[in-house]
């Protein structure tokens, strides 16, 4: 398969993922494209990551889809019903802490970790600001979990900003726009689910997760030929 027609469907399968979730609540059967196409499109990122030539070095490649793997349990945990998984969202949750150690993982394979602290101390405060905001709607059960997934998030994000900052080539900078892309959309998910409903909030949650995942699968594919595995 070409990698124009890859793309081709990871989009659709994710306009599909998206308007599976968006009218589960008014058309019958659209649930059902939600549960068949949010893995597909996930896997087919993974393939996205796995074909990618030349990739930065073997360790980034294998992290970056160890990583999009732990996500796509995520994404199997989150949107299963809780009357058919009740610690589904826990579940979902720790699949994506590893999901974010695996990416971090990567993010370290050619950069040191820490080395932009302003980045780290400005995304401490944004995180620490949120969750100000959302602690009061946490579940109890809830708080230690979501703390640990905010702090791992917000380190593979300033690590991915450190990053590109630092080495300011094509592929670290589509990992950086990624990390971002990923914080947005757990933000949205988080205020969405502890704070206030949020309108077409499956169009902008999961839109922003798939923009975030294919960014940082593209960013296995060095900019830089002589970058061999």
């Amino acid at each position: 398969m070409s990698s124009s027609l890859h793309s081709v469907l990871i989009v659709l399968f994710a306009a599909l993922a998206i308007a599976g979730a968006e009218f589960s609540s008014t058309i019958d059967g659209a649930q059902f494209l939600h549960y068949a196409f949010k893995p597909l499109t996930t896997l087919g990122i993974f393939f996205l990551a796995l074909r990618a030539q030349p990739a930065i070095n073997a360790r980034y490649r294998k992290a970056i889809l160890a990583g999009i793997l732990f996500s796509l349990l995520g994404d199997i945990f989150l949107m299963l019903p809780v009357s058919v998984l009740a610690q589904g969202f826990l579940l979902g949750l720790l699949s994506f802490l590893f999901a974010h150690l695996c990416f971090l993982r990567a993010l370290c394979s050619d950069a040191r970790f820490f080395t932009k602290p302003l980045v780290f101390v400005a995304l401490t405060a944004l995180g620490a600001a949120h969750l100000f905001v959302l602690w009061p709607g946490l579940p109890p059960a809830m708080r230690i979990p979501v703390l640990a997934y905010v702090c791992l998030l917000l380190a593979m994000c300033a690590q991915a900003i450190s990053r590109g900052i630092s080495l300011r080539t094509v592929d670290s900078r589509m990992a950086m726009s990624g990390g971002i892309c990923f914080m947005l959309s757990d933000t949205i998910l988080a205020y969405n689910k502890f704070y206030t409903p949020i309108p077409h909030s499956p169009l902008l949650i999961l839109g922003s997760y798939y923009l975030a995942l294919w960014l940082i699968a593209c960013s296995v594919q060095s900019s830089h030929p002589q970058h061999q595995d």
